[in-house]
């Protein structure tokens, strides 16, 4: 009996972790303190609150593995180390060629960062992450610690980085920047990796500077960290970068938790815990669902077909389950080499952007509710802004009622369905629940996904 009660606490609990660590805080003091290099220290900075206010990003994983558009991001290391693709390198790559030589084909003639910014912007996003060097290790940007192997030197001879932060905030939005950690095949980080992270001279003279060279020159508002090879964080060097970042750079920067073996899920800014990561609940601390519309990648894949990608529908439903249990929702897209964002992307954002125009004050600086999803009705999850309740409900009721068994209807004073006009009928059901009845107006007006505002009295 104790352990029923505590399993039925234990949601409740989370939540009330979740309103009082900050996370609602719309202003918190960012940067009175001096932080110093360990994770108790850096964790007790508060989150700045611009973040769980946005709720939804876009993310973009383009480099020279957009180039070859097969296998994914990660087709360098599966072509060298897995052995993979065997038959399509054999036929169609000339003997000699190395992967080295793709990134004179990653030439970006057609990217707008104007177009891709009126893109973005049109999705409803509020901010941006671009990876400005994966574990191939080319950087975006005109590093100077990436000789020869940046987009300035080879192929598209353009500050991709500089040219992106400046377009997407210019349309009002923030900017971030993933960065890798480790690359696959520096000389240096091979020494380390054979040393069993006993050296570190790839942190010292590569990873460290090149990753305050980023923050100097394009101040992110974001730093998505990622690929620590399973090394630990005083190998890569992560909190005394981290100390300084917190102490001396933009107070409102945001960070993840992917710093070293051991730290996802446990230290950082919000947590990703792992990619596509969607818990059931809300958590005790602020969380990010990264997924990709691409069902098997990340980056500009050629081979898929239709069916390789989520819908819009499963998108928004995404997103509801994430901002009902207290997450932000990333979404990645894979740009083409030449620089296009391909239509079918641009029609996907374009549809999200669509629904949140007309259901965007569910998403946008909302709160978890008591109940994140209805206790008798599935495909129906809960956002709650101030003593205003909304129901995302993920599909069109076929009799036109949809029971809510979290609402009690005798504190309801009105409800809408956002996109129409008037007040709804409601009624009992059973002793607590509320039955809703939806207005009679095609679902096509309406489209994906229909939001319930629930005022109480």
């Amino acid at each position: 009996m104790i352990l029923n009660k505590l399993i039925y606490l234990l949601p409740l609990i989370a939540l009330l972790i979740y309103e009082t660590n900050g996370v609602e805080d719309k202003n918190p003091e960012v940067g009175a303190n001096r932080y110093t290099p360990d994770w108790k220290s850096l964790d007790s900075r508060p989150l700045p609150g611009w973040y769980d206010q946005a709720k939804f990003g876009i993310m973009m994983h383009w480099g020279v593995y957009s180039v070859l558009g097969l296998g994914g991001e990660w087709i360098w290391y599966r072509w060298k180390v897995a052995h993979e693709f065997k038959d399509y390198f054999g036929k169609y790559v000339k003997p000699g060629v190395t992967y080295q030589d793709f990134a004179n084909e990653f030439t970006t003639e057609l990217f707008d960062p104007n177009k891709w910014a009126d893109i973005i912007k049109a999705s409803g996003a509020k901010y941006v992450v671009l990876t400005t060097k994966h574990h191939e290790g080319f950087t975006l940007w005109p590093s100077n610690y990436s000789w020869s192997w940046n987009a300035m030197d080879v192929g598209a001879h353009r500050d991709l980085v500089g040219e992106l932060s400046t377009a997407v905030r210019k349309a009002g939005l923030r900017f971030g920047t993933y960065h890798s950690l480790m690359e696959w095949f520096h000389p240096l980080f091979l020494k380390d990796q054979s040393n069993k992270w006993k050296t570190n001279e790839f942190v010292t003279n590569k990873i460290n500077p090149e990753m305050i060279e980023l923050v100097e020159k394009y101040k992110p508002d974001i730093i998505w960290s990622d690929g620590d090879a399973g090394a630990p964080d005083t190998y890569w060097k992560s909190l005394d970068f981290l100390a300084w970042l917190y102490n001396d750079r933009q107070d409102e920067v945001i960070v993840n938790d992917r710093w070293g073996g051991g730290t996802a899920c446990k230290h950082g800014g919000f947590y990703n815990c792992k990619d596509r990561y969607l818990p059931s609940v809300v958590q005790p601390h602020k969380w990010e669902n990264a997924l990709s519309v691409d069902h098997g990648g990340w980056s500009y894949t050629r081979q898929f077909g239709f069916n390789d990608y989520m819908t819009t529908y499963e998108l928004i439903s995404q997103m509801a389950q994430t901002i009902s249990c207290g997450g932000n929702i990333l979404i990645n897209i894979g740009p083409t080499p030449d620089g296009r964002i391909i239509p079918l992307f641009e029609e996907i954002l374009r549809d999200i952007g669509s629904w949140m125009s007309v259901n965007g004050e569910s998403i946008y600086g909302t709160n978890p509710w008591t109940h994140q999803n209805d206790t008798v009705t599935d495909k129906v999850w809960y956002t709650k802004k101030e003593k205003t309740v909304y129901s995302i409900v993920l599909f069109w009721p076929k009799n036109y009622d949809v029971i809510l068994g979290a609402v009690d209807h005798n504190t309801v004073q009105s409800i809408q369905l956002l996109g129409t006009t008037g007040n709804l009928v409601f009624k009992a059901h059973e002793d607590k629940g509320t039955v809703v009845t939806f207005p009679f107006v095609s679902p096509d007006t309406l489209r994906f996904a229909y939001v319930l505002k629930i005022n109480f009295k």
